[in-house]
């Protein structure tokens, strides 16, 4: 484990932090989110099995888990690679792609799409929510589990010798299930031995995120090297917000780009604009947190591909680093949020 302290482990090897560059914490390149698929409403099916057309684009952005194919990720490999050199000569280093098992995870195109951009990938360990736990991984032991783990990180994922290179995204419920309880304290364990990253995707309540720090703390994770994601549509109340970040990890804005009327996971949530979401990020700056924001888009759809009409891998770096300007966020601030945060967390103790 000793080679691994002081590096970044990408799918191509271990690096130096100082060549991430502008990272991206929380992104998919290749999966398959056919576990969330969601009926489309009444009078709508049709277009759950149309084509993807200009015509049904908005449908699409505001409806994306109720269009089968749009949950096919990994069937965009070309595309993604272009965006990806789009990515790049946008200015950005590095992308964390949080794909776990349960996601239909493939680490050979991880890999072969670092080979053939120049863009540091670094890949997830372990598993995603435990509606996509298979009975086998229900059924195995916290010191199993923890094993698992550890190889993909020393040894290789899917019976490759491609090294994942944090842990997670780890994929929570609310209410939490007991497999993912289990995954939860494996995550912990298996952190302790290797002094690695972690990523947590939290349930869709605010008290989720509290739970999982607690759990993850009890089983002896370190908190200062772990991500919580998903805060924009997590924690809302500012004063909440700010009771939880005075635990000590990363809090992951993550979802740039992503505006619904309706989400379609959590009625209840009102999905923040980007505008909305930058503000929040200003107010943590603001409070003194600058050093524990992440930023990402978390696209996981083909809708979210500039090919589809979306935003893009680049959409921070084109769209949103422009507008924190003009909001007060001086570049110093910028650079935390996306080179030296993302650095220091993505680096093995």
């Amino acid at each position: 484990m000793s080679s691994l302290k002081g590096k970044v482990q990408t799918v191509l090897g271990l690096i130096d932090p100082s060549h991430l560059g502008y990272t991206m914490t929380h992104e998919h390149l290749a999966m398959s989110y056919s576990c969330c698929y969601y009926p489309p409403s009444s009078g709508q099916e049709t277009l759950s099995e149309a084509p993807i057309e200009m015509r049904n684009l908005f449908w699409l952005k505001q409806n994306p888990y109720s269009h089968k194919e749009n949950l096919l990720l990994h069937q965009e490999t070309d595309a993604v690679k272009e965006e990806l050199l789009q990515y790049k000569a946008a200015g950005g280093g590095t992308i964390v792609e949080n794909t776990t098992t349960g996601l239909k995870r493939d680490v050979k195109t991880l890999k072969q799409l670092a080979e053939e951009t120049g863009v540091h990938i670094i890949a997830g360990a372990g598993f995603y929510v435990g509606a996509t736990h298979s009975p086998e991984t229900q059924a195995m032991s916290v010191e199993q589990l923890t094993d698992i783990m550890v190889n993909e990180v020393l040894n290789g994922a899917d019976g490759t010798n491609i090294k994942c290179g944090v842990i997670g995204e780890i994929g929570c419920s609310w209410p939490l299930m007991e497999s993912e309880k289990k995954v939860l304290q494996a995550t912990a364990h298996a952190q302790s031995q290797l002094s690695c990253p972690i990523i947590i995707h939290p349930g869709r309540h605010g008290e989720s995120p509290f739970q999982i720090v607690r759990i993850l703390q009890e089983a002896g994770a370190d908190i200062s090297k772990t991500v919580m994601s998903h805060m924009d549509r997590t924690i809302f109340d500012e004063k909440k917000l700010l009771e939880f970040a005075e635990l000590g990890c990363y809090l992951e804005y993550d979802l740039f780009g992503t505006e619904f009327i309706l989400y379609q996971m959590n009625p209840d949530i009102d999905m923040p604009s980007d505008n909305e979401r930058i503000l929040r990020v200003r107010m943590l700056i603001d409070e003194g947190y600058e050093d524990k924001v992440l930023i990402a888009h978390d696209i996981h759809t083909k809708n979210r591909l500039k090919k589809y009409g979306g935003h893009g891998y680049s959409h921070i770096l084109e769209n949103i680093v422009p507008k924190m300007r003009v909001r007060g966020i001086s570049q110093d601030k910028i650079d935390k949020l996306l080179k030296a945060n993302p650095r220091q967390w993505l680096t093995f103790k």
